[in-house]
């Protein structure tokens, strides 16, 4: 029986996931191409033969996804596996369109094709959208199950955005550990943190292999999610966050519904800054969808370790960067910290900008004043970092997740504000972990 091609539309993340748990050694399919998009620079790039098995001694070619249309009639593909997230439903359903028009089928694969048991207990830490919260929620499960006396291991979405082979399996336990990977502002926002608390954070690229490793050394294991993906393993508890400044976003955008649907909790972030009509908005649709999944209202309280930096100041606030390209997201916290500390302007940096955070521009024009904290190598950095430099302002408000102060040599005062989750009623992340015997 011949295999069927089929052609996997990915970001460097999910698409990789589903092809080595499900296409990998699996006779039936022949995987001809990876196509890439939303992440800079990871197309034109081999998925290695090293990871790709016995049926595959060559390699899998990634593919820029703008050549999809050709690409399925050079293979002759009869199948394509769409695997990346955070997209509204309309552009799923695009997509869908361009490739049956083709004559080719369409396929979206469950969590009971992709996701893989561990042999310890699974929380999963999941959103409807990025930038929802999720960070801050692991690490407030992370600290409930130290004190508990539990050993927690995290183990992160997939951001292999460099050498596929090497990056099969990481382990972060040291700060030298990010030198030593050579990671992007993207990975190391998503790991000092768990680092910082004194923890341990596996990611990659071979979530099988990852979670064996991780499995050695923890009592429980924490998926903590990108995007607004499902997670890679089945889990006993599932949170999901939700974000009432997108209110309405959780019914509309992919699989961050999906998501949504798989919770035990779900936790309606930042009520603290949101507008009361949208937080009763969301919370009335996370009723209708999953009626039975207990419901934590979340605050994100804010601190900035130097104030005066802001006060009156004409200040570039640097925002979490996929939060605002495929987030979407009009601000955030840094924008929410100069606004109430009495910032004199936001400045515009777009006059400003060079190189790839001009097109990143360009391709998300709808970023307005704020900065992304765009990071996707070391050139990408270099080109942040010139351009923070070249913007004519007092001072600069870092509102990611970690110190841009320390990896970029920024020329002006700058400030970071930070964030924790903050529980309101009597519904917790506490309370849900004991209901699941977890604590």
């Amino acid at each position: 029986m011949s295999r069927k091609n089929v052609l996997i539309m990915g970001a460097a993340g999910r698409d990789f996931h589903n092809f080595n748990v499900y296409f990998r050694d699996n006779e039936e399919y022949n995987v001809v191409a990876f196509t890439a998009t939303q992440i800079p620079n990871i197309d034109g790039r081999m998925y290695p033969a090293e990871l790709a098995g016995k049926l595959y001694p060559d390699g899998i070619k990634i593919y820029d996804e703008s050549e999809l249309t050709d690409l399925m009639k050079k293979f002759e593909v009869e199948e394509v596996v769409f695997s990346y997230s955070d997209v509204p439903f309309n552009y799923v359903m695009t997509k869908a369109s361009i490739v049956n028009a083709a004559g080719v089928s369409f396929k979206l694969l469950g969590a009971q094709e992709t996701m893989i048991e561990s042999t310890k207990p699974v929380i999963a830490v999941l959103a409807t959208r990025t930038g929802c919260g999720k960070s801050q929620t692991s690490r407030k499960i992370v600290r409930l199950l130290r004190e508990a006396g539990k050993k927690v291991v995290a183990i992160r979405h997939p951001m292999p955005y460099g050498d596929l082979v090497k990056q099969k399996v990481q382990r972060f336990a040291t700060l030298e550990d990010l030198k030593t990977h050579n990671c992007t502002i993207e990975e190391i926002e998503e790991y000092e943190p768990h680092i910082a608390l004194g923890g341990i954070i596996y990611a990659g690229v071979d979530y099988e292999a990852i979670v064996r490793e991780a499995e050695k050394e923890a009592d429980v294991i924490l998926w903590d999610g990108g995007n607004n993906d499902m997670s890679f393993y089945k889990a006993d508890v599932t949170f999901t966050v939700v974000d009432p400044h997108r209110a309405g976003h959780e019914l509309t955008y992919y699989p961050g519904n999906t998501s949504l649907r798989m919770s035990d909790a779900v936790i309606v972030n930042k009520i603290d800054s949101a507008n009361a009509d949208d937080i009763l908005k969301v919370i009335n649709n996370v009723r209708d969808v999953v009626p039975d999944a207990t419901i934590i209202e979340g605050a994100s309280p804010l601190t900035v370790d130097k104030p005066e930096v802001i006060r009156g100041k004409r200040v570039l606030v640097v925002e979490d960067g996929p939060t605002l390209t495929h987030g979407e997201m009009k601000y955030g916290a840094g924008t929410v910290a100069s606004e109430k500390l009495g910032a004199k302007e936001i400045v515009d940096p777009r006059p400003y900008t060079v190189k790839s955070i001009t097109a990143t521009y360009e391709k998300y024009p709808n970023i307005g004043i704020l900065l992304p904290a765009m990071g996707y190598g070391e050139a990408q950095m270099k080109d942040l970092e010139d351009t923070i430099n070249n913007v004519e302002c007092d001072s600069v408000v870092i509102g990611t997740p970690i110190d841009l102060g320390r990896l970029l040599n920024i020329n002006k005062p700058s400030t970071r504000v930070m964030y924790e989750l903050q529980e309101i009623g009597a519904n917790t992340v506490e309370t849900v972990l004991k209901e699941k015997g977890i604590l």
